[in-house]
């Protein structure tokens, strides 16, 4: 009966929804029962740990009633109001970013997402400086609406690029890993030089913004040069340029710190902000300005807007989430929990000759997997093609049978799960992570 009821609810929803990023023929979603922790079970009762956090936004972990507290309360007091009214939560949440953020980021406008906290950061930029170019980063991901598409700089935006938003310029950052040409010091003067003749290219007087990740995350987790940020926040201050940072997937702990750019020691100028705002319990997002950005609409209408903008359950479901964070620690355990990962991913490339790359921030990590060290030939190449992708569709599949929910794409295993996440839990993904590395293993170079 189970069985049963399991292959209805997988079958109902194939019949009647479409999925994000896929054809619709041939996949096997998991029908998902229950979450708690760093868990979830499937209606046959098996138990899957959860190694990516969901899309790495279930950073306080699954099934904290806290946050389902906190909304049932608002929705018992006031389910929604438009947003041109307040309500206690509403401020309240405002007040509390304004504390976590750095500088003078004091103003907060509330979305919906991750993508809908992009596209108004572009409008807001171009609005604000009078400009209209956006210069952003190949090998990101901002969102998959149209303008947030169009800024990042990933191949899923290729089938729309006949549709893509005008006025975006791409730059090349590549990452240490595949940098042959003398070091991380020799890597971030080029880059530097490149971003600085690109601007020049295209005319500072036109570029509203150049917006980054504050780390990176599907692409591949590629770490910046150390003292890149801080280089493109001179960058920006000398042309007139806004700095956008994109914390979306970064942001509220999974770094090891409340935003990723703060590794950097910098402050943007705006942040995008949405996944680890309410880790999932509720759709929500942010996009926090500076006062100085905020100034100029005190006697001039602000042209953003939204129905749901700073909707009450989810503000309340968002300030009980970053309560969540202090009262659990769970930022201080990211980077310890990030500190052992680290470790333990170092003595499995002993074990397993197919990992060529580790690149982790706290706990947003990803393996490179390799057909040969020396060369670093990957398993599958960026964009890889279906075919390209059978052995590594292999681990893929021998990890989820193995018990474990995580992200793979092309040749990278990321790694990022709840901020909650402990020793044991790590070193459980981590033994079933090798398991599956034993089919690439097979398939190394020798």
């Amino acid at each position: 009966m189970k069985a049963r009821l399991a292959k209805d609810i997988v079958q109902e929803s194939l019949d009647y929804t479409l999925f994000s990023w896929s054809k619709q023929k041939g996949i096997a979603p998991i029908a998902v029962k229950s979450a708690k922790g760093v868990y979830f079970h499937d209606f046959d009762g098996k138990k899957y740990l959860d190694f990516s956090a969901g899309l790495m936004n279930v950073n306080i972990g699954h099934g904290n009633q806290r946050v389902t507290k906190a909304v049932v309360e608002q929705m018992q007091q006031v389910a929604y109001v438009t947003p041109s009214c307040v309500t206690q939560a509403r401020g309240e949440l405002g007040k509390k970013l304004s504390e976590i953020c750095p500088g003078d980021l004091n103003k907060s406008f509330f979305t919906l997402c991750g993508a809908t906290s992009i596209e108004n950061a572009i409008k807001l930029a171009r609005m604000y400086t009078g400009r209209h170019k956006i210069l952003s980063r190949y090998q990101s991901y901002h969102g998959s609406s149209n303008g947030a598409m169009t800024a990042s700089g990933d191949p899923r935006r290729l089938p729309v690029d006949s549709q893509q938003a005008p006025n975006f310029v791409h730059f090349e950052l590549p990452y240490l890993y595949r940098w042959e040409y003398g070091g991380e010091e020799n890597l971030l003067k080029e880059s530097i030089a490149s971003l600085q003749r690109q601007i020049e290219y295209e005319g500072p007087g036109n570029i509203a913004a150049i917006l980054l990740e504050g780390q990176s995350g599907t692409s591949g987790c590629f770490l910046y040069p150390k003292g890149y940020l801080k280089a493109v926040r001179e960058i920006c201050d000398k042309n007139g340029i806004l700095l956008i940072i994109d914390e979306v997937m970064s942001g509220f702990g999974r770094t090891g710190k409340w935003f990723g750019f703060e590794h950097a020691e910098i402050v943007p100028d705006m942040i995008a902000m949405a996944k680890g705002l309410t880790c999932g319990y509720l759709p929500f997002g942010c996009l926090q300005v500076s006062d100085k950005i905020a100034a100029k609409y005190d006697n001039e209408a602000l042209s953003l807007g939204l129905t749901y903008s700073a909707h009450p359950v989810s503000c309340a479901a968002a300030l009980e989430t970053l309560k969540i964070y202090e009262d659990e620690n769970l930022i201080e355990n990211a980077a310890a929990m990030g500190a052992y990962l680290d470790q333990q991913v170092e003595n499995m490339k002993q074990k397993h000759p197919s990992i060529g790359d580790w690149r982790n921030k706290g706990l947003l990590g990803c393996m490179e997997l390799v057909k040969n060290r020396k060369t670093k030939e990957p398993f599958a190449p960026f964009n890889a093609k279906p075919e390209e992708m059978v052995l590594m569709n292999k681990v893929a599949a021998k990890i989820k049978d193995l018990g474990m929910y995580t992200f793979v794409r092309w040749n990278m295993v990321f790694i990022a799960p709840p901020l909650c996440v402990t020793k044991s839990e790590i070193d459980e993904g981590l033994e079933i992570i090798s398991e599956a590395l034993k089919i690439a293993d097979a398939a190394v170079e020798k």
